[in-house]
């Protein structure tokens, strides 16, 4: 029997931040059985302090230097990267807001060198990283300054429902003003792409939610569908774009209407994500769409409450190492 293409590729390489460290990043990642990947993973954070979990936790893992020889049972390869300061779990610390970031930077590095396919985030926590001095608004924008990508896109997955987003961490008041034809179009111009290349959709299909209640009733409730919104999908349609709407978001979100949608775009933040969430909170992903490397994360918090009690649930983290694979896989097939 030959064997198949996928079959035949070069092992698919994932590195994975553990992100903030007193939170549930490390505890999950202590739950990760490399074996049940079909991947080589890899973590990047703070050898000593992931093992010092994982043995607080009762989770029988052994984590090695990053090529060397796995010992039996469980093991986890490890870029060791020291944390700033010693990581009391629960209690958030501005001195290690430096050590987030510079575990994210290395992966995304490395990503753009070629030396992992993709990868993984673990939660951070946007509020330290501030804290510190450092202005932060999320991973999406951090990735995007050192890829140089001029427009990232949020995608949220779960399940079978896919929303992206033309804003991402904007305060409401904002909102209005960043809703642009131009960012419309790029916007789904990226998700349009992307589900093509990295999702193997040969012809997606984009729905668009209204900004405005009822999606503006016509105007009464607001001109930005017929401003703004309309024309940019008029634009995109004579591209060759499989794009309509606006529709009202109250009623887009339903499973008549969701039946021939390959992805949903929200306006904002908000607007999308309670949906997704609702829909597939455990295993829910968000995956950044417009840069040169593929990315991808849990879509939770860091959950302090959480962190070393043993009750944080893996799966959402096992649900991102999985669609990175799947998009590094497409990616490669498309080049064979």
């Amino acid at each position: 029997m030959s064997s198949s293409p996928a079959s035949q590729m070069p092992d698919i390489r994932i590195v994975i931040t553990t992100g903030e460290p007193a939170g549930i990043g490390p505890d999950i990642i202590a739950a990760i059985d490399p074996q049940a990947f079909a991947a080589r993973l890899v973590v990047i954070g703070d050898h000593d302090m992931l093992r010092a979990r994982a043995e607080a936790l009762g989770i029988n893992t052994a984590y090695v230097a990053y090529g060397d020889t796995p010992a039996v049972g469980k093991t986890i390869e490890v870029i060791d990267h020291p944390l700033s300061h010693p990581c009391t779990v629960g209690h958030l610390d501005t001195a290690n807001a430096d050590y987030v970031l510079a575990i994210l930077k290395k992966a995304c590095l490395a990503c753009l060198a070629g030396e992992f396919d993709a990868m993984v985030t673990a939660p951070v926590q946007k509020e330290i990283i501030n804290r510190a001095g450092i202005p932060f608004s999320g991973h999406t924008e951090f990735l995007a300054e050192i890829c140089v990508a001029p427009r990232p896109v949020m995608l949220l997955i779960a399940d079978q429902l896919r929303v992206a987003l033309i804003t991402t961490h904007l305060p409401l008041r904002a909102v209005a003003d960043a809703i642009t034809e131009n960012a419309i179009c790029e916007v789904i111009e990226i998700l349009d792409h992307d589900l093509r290349s990295r999702f193997g959709l040969s012809e997606p299909r984009i729905k668009v939610c209204g900004l405005n209640p009822h999606a503006g009733e016509n105007g009464y409730l607001g001109s930005e569908e017929i401003e703004i919104i309309i024309p940019a999908l008029q634009a995109l349609k004579k591209r060759g774009i499989q794009v309509s709407g606006p529709f009202p978001a109250d009623t887009l979100f339903t499973h008549s209407m969701l039946a021939d949608a390959d992805a949903v775009v929200a306006m904002y933040h908000d607007q999308g994500l309670p949906v997704l969430k609702h829909v597939g909170f455990h295993n829910a992903v968000n995956t950044t769409l417009g840069l040169p490397i593929i990315r991808s994360s849990v879509d939770h918090g860091t959950a302090l409450d959480l962190a070393g009690t043993a009750s944080a649930r893996p799966d959402s983290l096992f649900a991102a190492i999985d669609s990175a694979i799947f998009q590094a896989r497409q990616i490669r097939l498309a080049t064979l």
